[in-house]
């Protein structure tokens, strides 16, 4: 009975083995032909060689944090993909009993939007992310890719980067943001079209208080600059008439 069940086990292990070997085998030609047909200079100069593309110096360090604690807490220690954050979403997920944070690293993110974006994700298109990731990872320093990120996000009501949504919301620079600001921004490109500021205010405000509470566990903020911030006025500027 033993030397069967060891048998069996033997038996699946290699049907496991040779179905992960086969899928990123997949995923890595997915991988090359995707750079192939768009190398990845070519894929983030579309951001990078824009006028109002921001550096990762000229962004608010209260919006760089926010981001960090909320999306990819380990980001700038860790290199390549993260397991623990995809486990640590799902625990807090169904905590909330909504979907309060995603599993992706930020590289993770770049690299869907810059290749995968509007194809159906299967495991195909993860593995090659995968890949992808490690090659941005290779070419970029972390604070190139997280500008790259905040510049890339759409954050509602028309506004594409960092610095057409501090414009456009608030009417001042990435750099110049108060921490109330900051931390609103940071939560709206998790579902612009439920939190962008002229339709979503008070679910924006809700998905701020998470983007505080994440900073406070980080150690980023106190428990009272957290409750300044979410006394703080964040209504969006009034655009003036034409």
């Amino acid at each position: 009975m033993t030397r069967k069940l060891t048998r069996i086990f033997g038996a699946l292990s290699l049907c496991v083995l040779t179905a992960l070997v086969t899928l990123f085998g997949q995923g890595y030609v997915r991988y090359r032909r995707e750079l192939d047909e768009v190398p990845l200079e070519e894929a983030t100069g579309d951001y990078t060689g824009n006028t109002e593309y921001v550096s990762y110096e000229e962004i608010d360090e209260d919006f760089v944090h926010a981001v960090i604690s909320v999306e990819d807490k380990r980001f700038f220690e860790r290199k390549g993909y993260d397991l623990i954050a995809l486990c640590r979403a799902l625990y807090h997920n169904f905590l909330a009993k909504d979907f309060v944070e995603g599993g992706s690293t930020i590289t993770e993110q770049i690299a869907k939007n810059l290749y995968m974006e509007g194809y159906v994700s299967g495991l195909e298109e993860k593995t090659a992310e995968i890949f992808i990731l490690f090659a941005l990872e290779k070419k970029y320093s972390k604070e190139e890719l997280f500008a790259l990120y905040a510049n890339m996000n759409y954050y509602g009501d028309g506004y594409w980067g960092i610095r057409e949504a501090a414009k456009g919301y608030y009417g001042c620079d990435p750099d110049d943001l108060s921490l109330g600001q900051a931390t609103i921004l940071a939560g709206i490109p998790n579902a612009p079209a439920i939190y962008q500021l002229s339709t979503g205010y008070d679910g924006a405000k809700e998905r701020q208080e998470w983007v505080l509470q994440t900073m406070v566990n980080n150690r980023y903020i106190s428990e009272e600059e957290m409750a300044q911030a979410l006394a703080e006025d964040v209504h969006p500027i009034k655009k003036q008439q034409p």
